[in-house]
């Protein structure tokens, strides 16, 4: 060993907590509905608008996922009629920088033709 850091792998192979973020972050419509909720976007109607083609029934069962995993805060006010808000817990709001970190690398290499 030559004790260069440099030539050392910045990641391993595989990592379980990497694989599992990954599968979470990036199922469909989910990375949408994360932007859009770090616009401040959080009735369910604001959400779904912002999302062309995504459907209430897929909106429904990701956020529902989204909160399982502790990302996004469901709010009930028992008003008449009821009102729901979405929100960004802190974990989820620390997405921020790795939605902004693959919007620019979108920007760069992708384009909507693509």
């Amino acid at each position: 060993m030559n004790g260069d850091v440099a030539a050392q792998p910045m990641f391993s192979a595989y990592c379980p907590v990497f694989q599992d973020a990954v599968e979470l972050i990036g199922r469909r419509w989910t990375g949408a509905i994360v932007r859009a909720l770090l616009t401040g976007s959080n009735r369910f109607g604001e959400v779904l608008a912002r999302v062309p083609g995504l459907s209430d029934r897929l909106l429904s069962e990701r956020l529902r996922e989204l909160e399982q995993a502790g990302v996004v805060k469901r709010t009930v006010y028992p008003e008449v009629p009821v009102r729901i808000e979405y929100d960004l817990t802190e974990k989820g709001r620390e997405l921020e920088a790795i939605v902004g970190g693959i919007s620019a690398w979108a920007e760069k290499w992708l384009t909507a033709a693509e």
